[in-house]
Formats: C-alpha cells, structure tokens, sequence
C-alpha cells in the first residue's frame, strides 16, 4: 500500500513537472528563447505557448523594455591633462532577442564597458571647459559608438546621459577664482558703462541746454528787432500822417492864421524857458521882429508845402 502511494505521488509530481514544461506564459513586452536539445528553435512572444516537455527549455528570458544601467565611476584625462572623474548612465533596449542571446555572452556588461572606453576617447580630445560647455556633444559621440558596436548584439543603444562630472580640488578652486575674477571684471565693465553713459547723458543735456539758450536767445533778437522795426515803422507813419494833417488843415480857412498864431506862442513859451534857465535876463535886439520871424516860418512851410 505504500509503494503504491508512493508510485501514485512521483507519478502526480512527474504530471505536474511535465505540464509545467509543456505551458508557457510569456509577460507582455518580453520574450523567451527556446532551445530543442540545446538549439536554438523560436522566439516566444507575449501570451500562451505549448512546449514539447523535457525536450524544449527556455533557455534565455529578455525584456523588450528599455533599461536604463548605471556606468560606474571612472577617471578621465581631458585633451589639457586634467583628470576628471565621469559617471552616467546608459539607456537600452533588446530588439532581436535571438542575437542579444547568442550574439555576446552579456550585453549589459559588454554595454557599461564600450560607454566607460568611449567616453574616455571623447574627453581625452577635448579642453577641460568644454566638457561643461559640451556634454550634449559626448552624449551623442558615445550613443553614436555604443549603437554601432552594439548592433550585432541585438540591442538598440537609445541615449546615454552624464549623470556627473567630479574635479580635484585644486581645479575647483582655481576654477571658482576664476569665476570670482570674471564676476568682478564684468562688475567692473558694467559700473565704468554706467559711469559713460551718465557722463554722455549730462553732457548731452548741456549741450542741449546751451542749444536751447541759443535759439531762445536769437529769437529774442529777432522779436526784439522786429519790434523796433514795427516801433519805427509805426512812429514814422505817425509822423507822416501828423505832417500831412497839419498840411490839410494849413490849406483850409484860416489854417496860416493859427500857424502863425501857434508859432508865435511856441517862440514866446520857448524863449521864456531860456530865460528861466539863465541867471542873465535875454531880451531880442528888437521886439518887434517877433512878428518878422513868425511870418518867416509860415513863409517857410509854404515854401516847403509848394
């Protein structure tokens, strides 16, 4: 009874091994290769799959979705003999699971070293301050090397990034010297611009002030001139107009009467003030040529009218 037990248990577990060997569940975005007595038969894609029991094996498993790989830390020369160290990471993707089996022993290793050897290459040909200035150019040199090499693997190389760049102490501080003395140069630039663009500001405000008081002062001349001419011009009408009405009114009735009557007053008033004026009393030779000389002037203005 308990070799039949026994009998009965192997056969149930032999079931169960061989069911387990014959149905395969592939995940989605994965595939297995399968080997018939050691040879490479098919690629099982996502989803349910039948073996042939303890003749078929899965011998290699692969995601389809991209890795991303740590590259260790190494230590780089740059093209001006400074030693950096450099770590990143890698980004890739199996595209043929038949070669990424077969093509390399381990694509993942094979992958960090190729980028650790690439990226060595690239530096070494480059200035320390471009490996800065430059990253996205030595991403796209060790993607383009990594992708190449890696192409009979099976394996698509998607990007690669420098995750860190470490410099020795020494160059840290020269480099921040140099930055604090590029800081203070341009500090220094920037406050003699502002000092030139205030001086040229209050030097053009001069000489526009100056322009100003010269164009405000020529056309005060001119207004001024102006108005001396319109004064003249005006007095001179004036007196035009005050000659010709004292000339109509000499040729009206009795206009040479109060010429005469008007100059004889003028002699008198003006010939008093003259006395006033003098200590000595001045007194005409002959009064009675007071009429000789007011018939004189009326002679004259008729003279002068005609």
């Amino acid at each position: 009874m308990e070799t039949a037990t026994i009998i009965a248990l192997a056969f149930l577990v032999l079931i169960i091994i061989t069911i387990a060997k014959t149905a395969q569940i592939v995940p989605q975005r994965s595939a297995y290769v399968v080997e018939r007595l050691g040879k490479y038969v098919k690629t099982l894609e996502a989803g349910f799959h039948l073996l042939i029991p303890f003749v078929d094996r899965i011998a290699y498993r692969h995601t389809m979705k991209e890795e991303a790989i740590d590259v260790d830390r190494q230590a780089c020369v740059t093209k001006d003999n400074i030693q950096v160290v450099v770590n990143g990471v890698i980004y890739l993707q199996v595209v043929d699971p038949k070669a990424a089996s077969y093509g390399i022993a381990d694509y993942r290793y094979a992958a960090t070293q190729l980028a650790q050897t690439t990226l060595r290459s690239v530096i070494g040909k480059i200035d320390l301050d471009k490996t800065f200035e430059e990253r996205e150019a030595i991403n796209t040199h060790v993607v383009d090397a990594l992708d190449e090499a890696a192409r009979p693997w099976g394996v698509k190389v998607m990007r690669y990034e420098i995750a860190d760049i470490e410099l020795p102490a020494t160059i840290l501080d020269a480099l921040e010297k140099q930055m604090r003395a590029e800081r203070e140069r341009r500090a220094v630039v920037a406050q003699s611009e502002g000092e030139r663009e205030a001086k040229i500001n209050v030097s053009e405000g001069i000489k526009q002030e100056t322009i100003n008081l010269s164009i405000a002062d020529k056309e005060r001349q001119i207004n001024e001139a102006e108005g001396k001419a319109r004064q003249i011009e005006l007095v001179a009408k004036a007196t035009a107009d005050g000659l010709r009405m004292v000339a109509e009114a000499i040729n009206t009735a009795g206009g040479k009467d109060a010429v005469a009557l008007r100059v004889a007053e003028q002699y008198v008033t003006e010939f008093g003030k003259l006395a006033k004026t003098n200590n000595t009393m001045i007194l005409p030779a002959e009064l009675s040529n007071v009429g000789a000389a007011v018939a004189a002037i009326t002679k004259t203005l008729e003279t002068a009218k005609s």
